[in-house]
């Protein structure tokens, strides 16, 4: 290794014991006044060598807080990694002209030894000395050197113990912000789950035993302080959610797909809840240890969000469903026809003297016989039939899959009689009726665009021939007459 080399790692030791220019440590002090006292000398110190100083840790005797590193004696010792005596510097040709020999603290005597620390490779690297100085000339004997070895190592051991301070001082402060950090996590994940209203949840599948965040508790509607009940997840789902859930869960241990699902939620205070419920294996070593995830209560999401749908799917003025409804219901019963080779029947309605309503008794009375309209057709259809407003005074009606022709036409002429309807106000009295024209699926091939052009087909055969009766469309052509 070159001496730029292990100059480099004698510093990166330095810097990793964390010593140099710290404040003075009585161990420390007591050491190198131990040297001097025991060697007799008039100045001692534990001295790091840095990369352009020399500086001490512990000193005695007139001697500075630091110096330059050139000309010095203890970077030799370091620089050698050897001991150092010099019985008289200004006969030694590599002290003679020092400013520290020639100048304060005038030295003439020097014993010293390396100082050395422990790398986490196991090589141990001097980075400084223990050290004793004399203004006086003196032979150094054998037990010099022997009593800085000795006091070195102290010096070494002391070191290592305050690293060994040092690092669990570091230990306990990064766990103290650790901690410290981990709590200002849990409030805050506190803090977004009652935001969210939201709970985190953890199923340990060997121990079978259940974890639940106070979001959960929240969702619950019960206290943190019961605990955890067996098996409470589940039993908070009605049927058919309860089923569905307990077989995503199944389907997840089996493949380890997780899974999202909405569902109805009974509280422990009997309140109706909509949830959103996450899951997914935790592994540990490849293998499931537990199942992890979330509880949501969406409530007020779920009932802004059908109450957004009910008011897209439905008349405002007579809360039947719209034009748009209709159309889906209508193509969802053409489809189920064509698989069963069924037969779906529609009825188109439009109300006949509806504008003398508006003309005679105002705008306010023909939403009256708009509203008297839509309650008698939901009365007719209490069986899987969907009566919807259009437009207008025009409303339709997709009757339920089991009602055959003959049924059709006893519910028809009993819709021709509730359509009948008179409407007065302040002695004014006018009278509304409705028309109805019938067209059955089989006749359009089950198409929606042709059955609804039939059935207008009928329903203004029905007028021309007389209002306020109704006709079904035949393929052939002629038309069927009721009421």
């Amino acid at each position: 290794m070159s001496d730029d080399q292990r100059e480099a790692l004698r510093q990166k030791a330095l810097a990793e014991i964390a010593l140099l220019d710290t404040p003075p440590e009585r161990e420390f002090d007591v050491l190198a006044k131990l040297a001097q006292r025991m060697l007799g000398t008039g100045m001692s110190s534990i001295t790091l060598i840095a990369p352009e100083r020399q500086w001490f840790k512990a000193r005695c005797g007139p001697l500075a807080s630091e110096t330059a590193r050139a000309q010095a004696f203890c970077p030799v010792v370091v620089e050698n990694e050897a001991p150092l005596t010099v019985a008289d510097a200004r006969l030694d040709p590599r002290f003679a002209e020092s400013p520290f020999v020639i100048g304060a603290p005038n030295i003439r005597y020097y014993a010293g030894v390396p100082v050395r620390v422990q790398q986490s490779d196991g090589d141990r690297v001097a980075i400084g000395t223990l050290c004793v100085l004399d203004e006086q000339p003196r032979e150094p004997t054998p037990s010099d050197l022997e009593v800085l070895e000795e006091l070195a190592g102290v010096a070494e051991a002391l070191i290592e113990a305050r690293a060994i301070a040092l690092r669990a001082a570091e230990g306990t402060e990064a766990h103290r912000r650790a901690v410290e950090r981990l709590e200002r996590e849990r409030r805050q994940f506190k803090q977004a789950e009652r935001m969210a209203d939201m709970g985190s949840y953890r199923y340990d599948i060997e121990k079978r035993s259940t974890e639940w965040s106070d979001g959960v508790f929240a969702i619950h509607e019960r206290p943190i302080s019961d605990g955890v009940p067996h098996g409470a997840i589940i039993e908070h789902f009605p049927e058919p959610d309860r089923t569905t859930f307990v077989a995503a869960v199944m389907r997840t241990l089996d493949t380890g797909e997780p899974f999202e699902m909405d569902a109805d939620f009974v509280t422990a205070k009997g309140n109706a809840r909509r949830v959103r419920c996450s899951c997914e294996i935790e592994l540990a070593k490849g293998k499931p240890v537990a199942l992890i995830g979330l509880i949501q209560d969406i409530t007020e999401r779920h009932d802004l969000e059908q109450q957004l749908r009910h008011q897209a799917l439905t008349d405002d003025l007579t809360q039947l469903a719209n034009r748009a409804e209709f159309h889906r219901v209508l193509d969802a019963r053409l489809r189920e026809a064509r698989l069963v080779d069924g037969e779906v029947a529609v009825l188109l309605i439009d109300l006949d003297g509806f504008k003398g309503v508006n003309d005679v008794l105002g705008h306010a009375a023909g939403d009256a016989v708009l509203r008297r309209v839509a309650d008698r057709l939901r009365a007719s259809c209490t069986d899987g039939c969907v009566p919807a407003r259009l437009g207008g005074d025009e409303f339709a009606v997709v009757m339920s899959a089991d009602v055959d022709r003959v049924g059709l036409d006893r519910r028809v002429r009993r819709l021709l009689h509730d359509l009948d309807i008179v409407a007065d106000s302040q002695g004014q009295i006018t009278r509304v009726t409705g028309t109805i024209g019938v067209a059955w699926s089989t006749a359009a091939a089950q198409d929606r665009d042709v059955l609804l052009r039939q059935a207008d087909a009928a329903l203004y055969a029905a007028k021309r021939t007389r209002k306020g009766t109704a006709q079904t469309y035949q393929s052939y052509g002629d038309q069927r007459q009721a009421g």
